[in-house]
């Protein structure tokens, strides 16, 4: 489904998207027209060996169809994050959509080793990843709140329900199945919705690189990966659902939205779905309120 050209284009934000997941979102978002303000700490030029700035992936976002905007922002320090929010208010009046993407990952986190063996400093990923998208979920909603409609996602895993690469990763990705659950419940009559989307295994830059380091391990993975485009095209395909409010509150597996939707990945692909490959769901989340 391509923009509708006879209003104004809608305003994205996507966090932790100088690379990988990030990048491919805001670049599958800007080709349906979107203007997209992307954000990372890196800017200008990096020493990340992997590479990728905010300008390299608005440059992308432009290049494709939709208004890239690049913003240096530090998720870790409330300021950076506040500042941002004051800059889309100003700038654009308005939030359509938010992409909760940004994490501290760190190259140690698929070594070997069980976690009390590996650095302390693999624990930033529940600053970087569950604080931090509480913060930016807290500011957007309040702009969404106000203009009546709005998406709050979160870049997800199966990771969420079984080990993955050890417990700071887990319960990470389990923290932000959980928000949407219950940012949910928060905005039942505010016309705006929260989603958790279970991504699959993804050909970003440093999956790609663990391929190329280890084959024999993980070369398995090269037919079953998704595209970071991927989720961009499924998000999109959500905000224009009527029926959108609905399903706020879930966690939703994004390859069965591409089913739904007809979304397809690189060379019409439709990506298998975690509950057909490994018999994997998201967890339930009961009825029961307590204020």
């Amino acid at each position: 489904m391509k923009a509708d050209n006879s209003g104004p284009p809608p305003i994205a934000l996507v966090t932790g998207a100088s690379r990988g997941a990030g990048r491919g979102i805001a670049r599958a978002l800007g080709s349906h027209g979107c203007t997209v303000y992307v954000t990372a700490r890196s800017s200008g030029t990096t020493d990340n060996r992997l590479g990728g700035t905010v300008e390299q992936t608005a440059n992308e976002v432009t290049e494709v169809g939709g208004t890239g905007i690049p913003v240096r922002c530090d998720h870790s320090v409330e300021s950076d994050v506040a500042a941002l929010f004051e800059r889309i208010e100003s700038e654009s009046g308005r939030l359509d959509l938010l992409v909760n993407n940004a994490c501290a990952i760190q190259d140690a986190l698929t070594t070997p080793g069980n976690f009390w063996e590996k650095p302390i400093s693999l624990g930033r990923m529940l600053d970087v990843g569950i604080k931090s998208s509480y913060e930016a979920s807290w500011f957007a909603a309040q702009m969404m709140v106000k203009q009546g409609g709005g998406l709050i996602a979160f870049t997800s895993s199966p990771g969420a329900v079984h080990y993955c690469y050890g417990p700071a990763y887990g319960a990470h990705k389990a923290a932000l199945d959980k928000m949407a659950a219950d940012m949910a419940v928060d905005l039942a009559d505010t016309g705006v919705s929260a989603i958790s989307v279970w991504m699959g295994g993804l050909a970003t830059e440093r999956l790609l690189d663990m391929i190329d380091q280890e084959p024999e391990k993980y070369s398995f993975l090269l037919d079953r990966l998704e595209t970071p485009d991927f989720t961009g095209h499924v998000l999109w395909e959500l905000l224009q659902d009527k029926g959108l409010h609905d399903l706020s509150g879930q966690t939703l597996i994004g390859a069965e939205l591409g089913q739904r939707y007809g979304v397809a990945d690189a060379e019409g692909r439709v990506p298998q779905s975690a509950r057909e490959t490994h018999q994997l769901a998201p967890r339930e989340q009961y009825p029961l309120i307590i204020r």
